[in-house]
């Protein structure tokens, strides 16, 4: 969908906040889940900032695990960047970037935001930390598709794979997802990121997909740059066959279709 995103926007008096992004706006880019992506970085613009320091993740090791939710990004940045792109053809607006959106204590009035100026659903990628807290599951109701991230079935695989901050509770954080379940309006997904260390784990996490009931499966393993290696298109089809058949819309990542999309970051 191409859009005119060149309307006037809000301005507010800016706070001033360090290390904020070159733009908070990048992309679009391909995502193998959603298509065309338009990104929205409300994070620190150059130093990963999570609460998770993911063996797989293509942002590299967290030096400093962020538990707590702070303003990183003002919304006049947000809409100074939005009032830069111009026209955009996109499927998706995608909260991301460089760590966990949920971090962002203005995370519902960015969404907001970008609603109220762009004619594309939002959706919001998360680890699912913080989803214990109701203020969060508040900021994320308002995205018309929530990912989630699950990629053990108990807290030592979890501490091991995710390699949390230590204020996050496996068990705690699943009864949040539970809570959200019943409360959220639009789409969840959970995204299970497959590799040798979890692939073994597949019956049992198959078992927490039937507890929390999300709309969508995606059965995906580290293709981007990381340490740890991908399972094998056939491996992923294996599991998908032995456990996830019964389960209503599963999708995997070697079955997406790559497109080619232009990026309007002039710095990409």
């Amino acid at each position: 969908m191409k859009i005119n995103i060149s309307k006037k926007l809000p301005s507010k008096k800016r706070s001033k906040i360090s290390k904020e992004p070159k733009s908070t706006v990048y992309g679009p880019v391909f995502s193998w889940r959603l298509g065309r992506s338009l990104g929205i970085n409300m994070l620190h613009g150059d130093t990963k900032t999570c609460n998770f320091n993911c063996i797989y993740c293509q942002l590299g090791d967290s030096t400093n695990l962020q538990i707590e939710r702070q303003e990183f990004v003002s919304i006049a940045k947000l809409s100074d960047d939005i009032k830069a792109f111009g026209e955009v053809d996109a499927d998706w607006v995608t909260f991301s970037g460089m760590g966990e959106p949920t971090l962002a204590t203005n995370l519902g009035d960015a969404i907001k935001m970008v609603k109220s100026f762009l004619d594309l659903p939002v959706a919001i990628i998360t680890n699912g930390s913080l989803i214990t807290h109701e203020n969060v599951r508040k900021d994320l109701a308002l995205a018309d598709m929530v990912i989630a991230k699950l990629d053990a079935p108990d807290e030592s695989l979890f501490k091991a794979i995710n390699r949390p901050s230590e204020k996050v509770i496996f068990r705690d954080m699943i009864q949040g997802w539970r809570t959200f379940r019943t409360e959220y309006k639009g789409k969840l997904a959970l995204s299970l990121m497959l590799c040798d260390m979890n692939k073994r784990k597949a019956h049992e996490l198959r078992l927490f997909v039937k507890y929390l009931m999300p709309d969508q499966v995606q059965l995906n393993t580290p293709l981007r740059p990381s340490d740890v290696e991908p399972l094998t298109a056939d491996a992923i089809e294996n599991i998908h066959k032995s456990w996830f058949m019964q389960e209503k819309n599963v999708i995997t990542v070697y079955e997406s279709e790559n497109m080619e999309v232009t990026s309007l970051n002039k710095n990409e």
